[in-house]
Protein backbone atom coordinates (compact mmCIF):
# COMPACT_ATOMS: atom_id res chain seq x y z
CA UNK A 1 0.00 0.00 0.00
CA UNK A 2 1.46 3.35 -1.04
CA UNK A 3 1.62 5.87 1.79
CA UNK A 4 -0.48 8.98 1.15
CA UNK A 5 0.11 12.47 2.50
CA UNK A 6 -1.99 15.56 3.10
CA UNK A 7 -0.88 19.16 3.60
CA UNK A 8 -2.34 20.48 6.86
CA UNK A 9 -3.40 24.08 7.39
CA UNK A 10 -0.94 25.00 10.14
CA UNK A 11 2.04 24.06 7.98
CA UNK A 12 1.18 26.94 5.66
CA UNK A 13 -0.94 28.91 8.12
CA UNK A 14 -3.10 31.78 6.78
CA UNK A 15 -2.95 30.45 3.20
CA UNK A 16 -6.39 30.61 1.50
CA UNK A 17 -7.90 27.21 0.60
CA UNK A 18 -7.60 27.54 -3.21
CA UNK A 19 -3.96 28.66 -3.05
CA UNK A 20 -3.23 25.97 -0.46
CA UNK A 21 -4.73 23.32 -2.74
CA UNK A 22 -2.65 24.32 -5.76
CA UNK A 23 0.42 24.54 -3.54
CA UNK A 24 -0.16 21.06 -2.13
CA UNK A 25 -0.55 19.62 -5.62
CA UNK A 26 2.62 21.22 -6.94
CA UNK A 27 4.53 19.99 -3.88
CA UNK A 28 3.39 16.41 -4.47
CA UNK A 29 0.72 15.80 -1.84
CA UNK A 30 -2.28 13.50 -2.30
CA UNK A 31 -4.74 15.45 -0.12
CA UNK A 32 -5.28 18.83 1.44
CA UNK A 33 -6.53 19.48 5.00
CA UNK A 34 -8.32 22.82 5.32
CA UNK A 35 -9.49 25.08 8.15
CA UNK A 36 -12.80 26.62 7.04
CA UNK A 37 -14.11 26.74 10.64
CA UNK A 38 -13.18 30.22 11.86
CA UNK A 39 -11.64 30.14 15.34
CA UNK A 40 -11.27 33.87 15.94
CA UNK A 41 -7.59 33.69 16.88
CA UNK A 42 -5.52 36.91 16.80
CA UNK A 43 -4.58 37.70 13.21
CA UNK A 44 -6.41 34.65 11.83
CA UNK A 45 -8.18 35.18 8.49
CA UNK A 46 -11.71 33.87 8.09
CA UNK A 47 -11.68 31.18 5.40
CA UNK A 48 -15.27 30.06 5.91
CA UNK A 49 -16.34 28.30 2.74
CA UNK A 50 -19.98 28.29 3.80
CA UNK A 51 -20.07 32.08 4.19
CA UNK A 52 -17.91 33.01 1.19
CA UNK A 53 -19.40 31.74 -2.06
CA UNK A 54 -16.52 33.02 -4.18
CA UNK A 55 -13.94 31.31 -1.99
CA UNK A 56 -15.96 28.08 -2.18
CA UNK A 57 -16.17 28.34 -5.97
CA UNK A 58 -12.40 28.86 -6.23
CA UNK A 59 -11.71 25.97 -3.85
CA UNK A 60 -13.92 23.65 -5.89
CA UNK A 61 -12.08 24.67 -9.03
CA UNK A 62 -8.69 24.12 -7.37
CA UNK A 63 -9.65 20.60 -6.30
CA UNK A 64 -10.96 19.88 -9.79
CA UNK A 65 -7.87 21.30 -11.51
CA UNK A 66 -5.40 19.43 -9.32
CA UNK A 67 -7.25 16.17 -8.75
CA UNK A 68 -6.44 16.45 -5.06
CA UNK A 69 -8.97 15.25 -2.49
CA UNK A 70 -10.08 17.02 0.67
CA UNK A 71 -9.01 14.81 3.57
CA UNK A 72 -10.46 16.73 6.52
CA UNK A 73 -11.55 20.09 7.87
CA UNK A 74 -10.84 21.66 11.24
CA UNK A 75 -11.38 22.63 13.99
CA UNK A 76 -14.72 21.68 15.53
CA UNK A 77 -13.83 22.49 19.12
CA UNK A 78 -15.95 21.35 22.04
CA UNK A 79 -15.95 24.25 24.48
CA UNK A 80 -18.17 26.05 26.97
CA UNK A 81 -20.86 28.08 25.25
CA UNK A 82 -20.20 26.53 21.82
CA UNK A 83 -23.10 24.73 20.14
CA UNK A 84 -21.86 22.03 17.72
CA UNK A 85 -24.81 23.00 15.50
CA UNK A 86 -22.89 26.11 14.49
CA UNK A 87 -20.44 23.88 12.59
CA UNK A 88 -23.14 22.44 10.35
CA UNK A 89 -22.70 24.83 7.39
CA UNK A 90 -19.01 23.92 7.14
CA UNK A 91 -19.76 20.21 7.55
CA UNK A 92 -22.22 20.43 4.67
CA UNK A 93 -19.63 22.15 2.47
CA UNK A 94 -16.94 19.64 3.44
CA UNK A 95 -19.20 16.82 2.30
CA UNK A 96 -19.98 18.72 -0.90
CA UNK A 97 -16.25 18.96 -1.60
CA UNK A 98 -15.75 15.23 -1.01
CA UNK A 99 -14.19 15.55 2.45
CA UNK A 100 -14.17 12.56 4.76
CA UNK A 101 -13.30 13.73 8.27
CA UNK A 102 -13.77 16.53 10.79
CA UNK A 103 -11.09 17.23 13.39
CA UNK A 104 -12.19 18.01 16.95
CA UNK A 105 -10.65 18.67 20.35
CA UNK A 106 -12.04 19.40 23.81
CA UNK A 107 -11.47 22.65 25.69
CA UNK A 108 -13.82 22.41 28.69
CA UNK A 109 -13.28 20.54 31.95
CA UNK A 110 -16.95 19.60 32.41
CA UNK A 111 -16.92 15.91 31.45
CA UNK A 112 -20.69 15.45 31.34
CA UNK A 113 -20.98 18.49 29.08
CA UNK A 114 -18.20 17.55 26.66
CA UNK A 115 -19.42 13.96 26.37
CA UNK A 116 -22.88 15.24 25.46
CA UNK A 117 -21.59 17.87 23.03
CA UNK A 118 -19.13 15.54 21.31
CA UNK A 119 -21.90 13.00 20.79
CA UNK A 120 -24.03 15.75 19.21
CA UNK A 121 -21.17 16.66 16.89
CA UNK A 122 -20.81 13.03 15.80
CA UNK A 123 -24.53 12.75 15.12
CA UNK A 124 -24.48 15.98 13.11
CA UNK A 125 -21.44 14.92 11.07
CA UNK A 126 -22.96 11.52 10.39
CA UNK A 127 -25.82 13.21 8.51
CA UNK A 128 -23.21 14.33 5.97
CA UNK A 129 -21.28 11.08 5.82
CA UNK A 130 -18.38 12.51 7.82
CA UNK A 131 -16.38 10.99 10.65
CA UNK A 132 -15.23 13.01 13.67
CA UNK A 133 -11.62 12.51 14.74
CA UNK A 134 -10.88 13.52 18.32
CA UNK A 135 -7.40 14.88 18.96
CA UNK A 136 -5.88 15.24 22.41
CA UNK A 137 -3.75 18.32 23.06
CA UNK A 138 -1.53 18.62 26.15
CA UNK A 139 -2.67 22.21 26.77
CA UNK A 140 -6.37 21.37 26.30
CA UNK A 141 -8.89 19.77 28.70
CA UNK A 142 -8.68 16.31 27.14
CA UNK A 143 -4.92 16.21 27.09
CA UNK A 144 -3.83 12.59 26.68
CA UNK A 145 -4.65 9.25 25.12
CA UNK A 146 -6.60 8.01 28.14
CA UNK A 147 -8.87 11.05 27.96
CA UNK A 148 -9.76 10.40 24.32
CA UNK A 149 -10.28 6.68 24.93
CA UNK A 150 -12.71 7.61 27.70
CA UNK A 151 -14.68 9.91 25.39
CA UNK A 152 -14.83 7.52 22.45
CA UNK A 153 -15.75 4.54 24.63
CA UNK A 154 -18.49 6.52 26.33
CA UNK A 155 -20.15 8.08 23.27
CA UNK A 156 -19.80 4.81 21.31
CA UNK A 157 -20.44 6.38 17.88
CA UNK A 158 -19.42 4.46 14.76
CA UNK A 159 -18.19 7.62 13.06
CA UNK A 160 -16.06 8.75 16.02
CA UNK A 161 -12.33 8.15 15.89
CA UNK A 162 -8.94 9.06 17.31
CA UNK A 163 -6.47 11.41 15.61
CA UNK A 164 -2.92 11.10 16.91
CA UNK A 165 -0.67 14.14 16.51
CA UNK A 166 2.93 12.95 16.83
CA UNK A 167 3.99 16.08 18.70
CA UNK A 168 1.08 15.92 21.16
CA UNK A 169 1.56 12.20 21.73
CA UNK A 170 5.16 12.79 22.75
CA UNK A 171 4.36 15.83 24.91
CA UNK A 172 1.59 13.97 26.77
CA UNK A 173 4.06 11.25 27.88
CA UNK A 174 1.84 8.57 26.40
CA UNK A 175 3.42 5.25 25.46
CA UNK A 176 3.40 2.96 22.46
CA UNK A 177 2.27 0.13 24.73
CA UNK A 178 -0.89 2.06 25.54
CA UNK A 179 -1.40 3.00 21.91
CA UNK A 180 -1.32 -0.67 20.92
CA UNK A 181 -4.43 -1.30 23.04
CA UNK A 182 -6.57 1.16 21.07
CA UNK A 183 -9.10 -0.35 18.59
CA UNK A 184 -7.57 -0.21 15.12
CA UNK A 185 -10.78 1.00 13.48
CA UNK A 186 -10.54 4.26 15.43
CA UNK A 187 -7.70 5.48 13.20
CA UNK A 188 -8.35 7.35 9.94
CA UNK A 189 -5.42 9.76 9.65
CA UNK A 190 -2.43 11.04 11.64
CA UNK A 191 -0.85 14.46 12.11
CA UNK A 192 2.78 14.03 11.18
CA UNK A 193 5.74 16.08 12.41
CA UNK A 194 8.76 15.84 14.68
CA UNK A 195 9.94 18.02 17.57
CA UNK A 196 12.77 18.31 20.09
CA UNK A 197 12.94 15.27 22.33
CA UNK A 198 13.24 17.33 25.51
CA UNK A 199 9.75 18.39 26.62
CA UNK A 200 9.59 22.04 27.74
CA UNK A 201 8.39 22.74 31.26
CA UNK A 202 7.58 26.35 30.41
CA UNK A 203 4.02 26.72 29.11
CA UNK A 204 4.84 29.56 26.72
CA UNK A 205 7.74 27.63 25.22
CA UNK A 206 5.53 24.60 24.72
CA UNK A 207 3.00 26.73 22.85
CA UNK A 208 5.76 28.33 20.76
CA UNK A 209 7.01 24.95 19.56
CA UNK A 210 3.46 23.74 18.87
CA UNK A 211 2.66 26.78 16.74
CA UNK A 212 5.93 27.69 15.02
CA UNK A 213 8.92 25.48 15.79
CA UNK A 214 8.21 21.85 14.96
CA UNK A 215 10.89 19.82 13.20
CA UNK A 216 11.11 17.98 9.89
CA UNK A 217 10.36 14.29 10.38
CA UNK A 218 13.56 12.57 11.43
CA UNK A 219 15.26 15.78 12.55
CA UNK A 220 13.72 15.97 16.01
CA UNK A 221 13.90 13.68 19.01
CA UNK A 222 10.61 11.75 18.73
CA UNK A 223 10.36 8.07 17.80
CA UNK A 224 8.03 8.87 14.91
CA UNK A 225 8.28 5.45 13.28
CA UNK A 226 7.59 3.69 16.56
CA UNK A 227 4.36 5.64 16.94
CA UNK A 228 2.99 5.49 13.40
CA UNK A 229 3.98 1.85 12.91
CA UNK A 230 1.69 1.01 15.84
CA UNK A 231 -1.22 2.46 13.89
CA UNK A 232 -2.82 0.93 10.78
CA UNK A 233 -1.63 2.55 7.57
CA UNK A 234 -3.67 5.71 7.14
CA UNK A 235 -2.97 9.05 5.42
CA UNK A 236 -0.38 11.24 7.12
CA UNK A 237 -1.43 14.88 7.29
CA UNK A 238 1.77 16.87 7.68
CA UNK A 239 1.15 19.50 10.34
CA UNK A 240 4.58 21.00 10.78
CA UNK A 241 4.53 24.74 11.48
CA UNK A 242 8.06 26.13 11.52
CA UNK A 243 8.23 29.88 11.10
CA UNK A 244 11.98 30.04 10.62
CA UNK A 245 12.00 27.49 7.80
CA UNK A 246 8.85 28.74 6.08
CA UNK A 247 10.10 32.35 6.20
CA UNK A 248 13.42 31.22 4.74
CA UNK A 249 12.08 28.96 1.99
CA UNK A 250 8.61 30.33 1.30
CA UNK A 251 5.52 28.23 1.96
CA UNK A 252 5.55 26.13 -1.19
CA UNK A 253 9.18 25.06 -0.99
CA UNK A 254 8.79 24.50 2.74
CA UNK A 255 5.74 22.27 2.16
CA UNK A 256 7.71 20.34 -0.45
CA UNK A 257 10.64 19.86 1.93
CA UNK A 258 8.27 18.66 4.65
CA UNK A 259 7.02 15.97 2.28
CA UNK A 260 10.44 14.99 0.93
CA UNK A 261 12.01 14.62 4.37
CA UNK A 262 9.03 12.57 5.58
CA UNK A 263 9.31 10.19 2.63
CA UNK A 264 13.05 9.88 3.13
CA UNK A 265 12.51 9.08 6.80
CA UNK A 266 9.97 6.35 6.12
CA UNK A 267 12.15 4.84 3.42
CA UNK A 268 14.69 4.29 6.20
CA UNK A 269 12.04 3.14 8.70
CA UNK A 270 9.66 0.83 6.79
CA UNK A 271 6.52 -0.48 8.41
CA UNK A 272 6.60 -3.83 10.19
CA UNK A 273 3.89 -5.67 8.26
CA UNK A 274 3.75 -8.45 10.82
CA UNK A 275 2.95 -5.94 13.55
CA UNK A 276 0.36 -3.74 11.87
CA UNK A 277 -1.78 -4.74 8.92
CA UNK A 278 -2.80 -2.03 6.47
Amino acid sequence: MTQQFSLAYLTVVNTPPPEMTYMAARAGYDFVSLRPIYMGLPGEPNFSLAQNSQLLKETKQALKDTGLKLLDIELARIADGVDPKQYEPELEVAAELGGKHVLSSIWTDDRAYYIEQFAKLCELADQYGLTVELEFVPIASVSNLAGVVDVLSTVDKKNAGLMIDIHHFHRSHDTIDELQKVPKDWFRFVHLCDAPGVIPTDHDEMIRIVREARSYVGEGGIDVAGIVNTIPQVPYSIELPNKQQSDLLGYEEFARRCLVTAKEYFAKHPRNKEKVNC
